[in-house]
């Protein structure tokens, strides 16, 4: 236990991922930086998760803190309160940071008084003789985590290009300013719900902080075999529709209009996928981004069913 406050705290927060747990542990005890600390945060696991946790716990900056309410905002909120770090840096529990990842990412902080997110490069390390289908596309790998704006740093202004969440860094005072991580947006269990890094980059842009692309703080992200896998790509979009209807919802754009975004967004998908379908990677990437809108365009209804239930 560290007997004074450090300015970077490393948060990971972890669901049964027994498997890859320990090397992301051991990349954060491993850091170039001398002050900071590393938390995981248990978030219900059932596997060998506690046990890993344990094997290590004997290193000082290391500490372990389990958390029974399922769901990655909700983890993050909690790893958040555990640390008086003005700097919070996550990672995920399936990703391995390169020795100057903290470094690089506090750097950052301290040079600029108006960042509040940083993120950096992400690469991907495949599953061994297990041969890459053709059909993941460039667009489809950032599905899997892939992360890439080049090799200089980019001040971000479209939320749609925010740092992917396994290699995301927030200023304490700005997730304070907006409440914290939203806990209807966000990985829950086996539900691919997303979007939370994409609204909370938004919500920074929109009050007048700043968002950064650091090529230097990077990460590698193990992806999993079951992830190679078609339909592990059409569930994942469906939740990203799910997802991008929450985060509608939540920024007060919900309604009739929805569904013409969506059904325009649905038949331009299929049109492309028949149209590349002598291309395997662009032909399912636009059948997959068609299939998210079936989810998106479901929610919706879903959500003016209830609206019409329940007037205000």
């Amino acid at each position: 236990m560290l007997d004074k406050p450090v300015p970077i705290a490393a948060i990971i927060c972890t669901y049964n991922r027994d498997s890859y747990l320990g090397d992301a542990i051991d990349s954060l005890l491993n850091q170039t930086l001398e002050d900071y600390e590393v938390l995981v945060v248990d978030n219900a696991s059932t596997d060998r998760t506690k046990e890993i946790v344990e094997s290590r716990l004997s290193h000082p900056r290391l500490r372990y803190v389990y958390e029974p309410i399922l769901g990655l905002s909700v983890a993050r909120n909690r790893g958040a309160k555990e640390t008086t770090a003005p700097i919070i840096a996550y990672l995920d529990d399936d990703a391995i940071a390169t020795p100057q990842w903290l470094s690089v990412l506090i750097e950052a902080y301290q040079l600029n008084e108006k960042l509040a997110i940083a993120g950096g490069k992400v690469t991907l390390i495949w599953p061994k003789n297990i041969p890459t289908p053709n059909w993941i596309s460039a667009d489809l790998a950032g599905g899997l985590g892939a992360y890439d704006l080049g090799d200089k740093i980019v001040y971000i202004n479209n939320p749609q290009l925010t740092p992917r969440g396994l290699n995301y860094s927030m200023r304490r005072s700005f997730l304070e300013q907006i409440g914290g991580f939203d806990a209807n947006l966000g990985r829950v269990g086996k539900k691919l719900l997303s979007n939370e890094e994409l609204y909370t980059t938004e919500l920074a842009l929109n009050k007048g902080w700043e968002v950064a692309y650091l090529p230097d703080a990077l990460v590698a992200h193990n992806v999993a075999p079951e992830r190679l896998k078609a339909d592990w790509f059409l569930r994942r979009s469906w939740w990203q529709g799910v997802s991008e209807c929450y985060r509608e919802e939540i920024a007060g754009r919900t309604g009739i209009e929805q569904l013409g975004r969506g059904g325009e967004r649905l038949v331009r998908g299929l049109y492309k996928s028949l149209k590349y379908i002598n291309n395997p990677a662009l032909s399912f990437d636009n059948l997959v981004y068609a299939y998210g809108q079936i989810g998106y365009l479901q929610e919706a209804i879903k959500m003016m069913i209830t609206s019409g239930n329940n007037p205000q």
